[in-house]
């Protein structure tokens, strides 16, 4: 797949779903906080769950690392592993707090930001380049289990390629642009919820002709691309 083909998917995509206005928040350190918060659950979960912090304690830095843990796992509840996720939460506060505060992160440069971030227990590449594209507006493309699915259909993503070695490909065939990287990564996600399933609907695919994995589509089919019995299994 050239750099031309990858910017094609993003205009069909972009023309189909429109702007995606991601990362909902109130700051950028609710970014960083959401971030964490998403492991593993659905958005709608962390949205209680950041309500729920938001009634116990200001949702800053320094006033968090100092809540007591177990006040924050409980209020944590309904992102589910709230103890773990307790836990990531204050080491990332305290890590704020650490670096001089919000303010001197976004002074910071991206690589030394980034690698600060991947030193934060329970902060991995995806969850870092979530903050630092999304709290930050740095140029750093995340690649998620969507990104992955999404680009092996297209034929983009080889077999087992790394995380590393896949942002890089996708940093280097798209302009340097935190904005494109914002909106792009946001449709990959809403292409893969709503139509690049698990179990593909290639039927409503807009990128049906651009994907050598497509279904096909066959009389009677559902709305995957494939015949469905009568007992619609």
């Amino acid at each position: 797949m050239k750099a031309s083909q990858l910017v094609r998917v993003y205009h069909d995509l972009f023309a189909h779903y429109g702007p995606r206005h991601w990362w909902p928040a109130d700051s950028p350190f609710e970014v960083m906080v959401g971030a964490v918060l998403t492991q593993n659950t659905a958005w709608t979960n962390v949205e209680r769950a950041l309500a729920r912090v938001k009634g116990v304690v200001a949702l800053e830095a320094a006033p968090m690392a100092a809540l007591p843990v177990d006040v924050l796992a409980d209020a944590l509840r309904p992102a589910g592993y709230y103890n773990v996720k307790a836990r990531r939460l204050q080491a990332l506060c305290r890590w704020v707090v650490d670096q001089g505060g919000m303010g001197a992160l976004h002074g910071m440069e991206t690589r030394p930001l980034r690698a600060g971030l991947l030193n934060v227990h329970g902060v991995g590449p995806e969850t870092a380049d979530d903050m630092v594209l999304y709290a930050f507006g740095r140029p750093v493309f995340v690649i998620d289990a969507y990104t992955r699915r999404l680009f092996a259909r297209l034929g983009f993503v080889r077999n087992q390629e790394s995380y590393e070695g896949l942002r890089a490909r996708f940093e280097r065939a798209l302009p340097r642009d935190p904005v494109l990287y914002n909106e792009y990564h946001a449709l990959i996600v809403e292409h893969a919820k709503t139509t690049c399933r698990t179990r593909p609907l290639c039927q409503n695919c807009i990128l049906r002709p651009r994907c050598a994995a497509a279904l096909p589509v066959v009389p009677g089919a559902g709305r995957d691309g494939t015949r469905r019995s009568r007992d619609g299994s």
